[in-house]
């Protein structure tokens, strides 16, 4: 009867153990808290990347519509210009050559 512990030494026991069991589960709900924040910000990060990369694919696209209505109007004014403008100049020409030799 000697060896066995009291009752006391017992109760003792199970609260250390308790506690120990309390700080080891604390220790990985922390650790799994910290897991799971990582793999939210990783998963933040590409999603951030994937709309980034559309983003900047739209930009591009825009730019070279852009790029695309700039030519289109330097050659509507050169088609202007030829059309319109050389046309009465070439007229203009004509009548005044017409007139300086009648």
């Amino acid at each position: 009867m000697a060896d066995e512990p009291t009752l006391g030494e017992v109760v003792r026991r199970l609260e250390d153990v308790r506690q120990d069991l309390k700080e080891d589960i604390h220790g990985v709900v922390t650790l799994t808290d910290k897991k799971a924040d990582a793999e939210i910000v990783r998963l933040g990060q590409g999603a951030q990347d994937e709309r980034h990369t559309a983003l900047s694919g739209r930009v591009a696209k825009l730019e070279e519509q852009a790029a695309e209505k700039d030519r289109q109007r330097q050659n509507d004014r050169r088609l202007i210009f030829f059309s319109l403008i050389v046309p009465v100049l070439l007229l203009a020409i004509q009548l005044f050559n017409a007139n300086r030799g009648a």
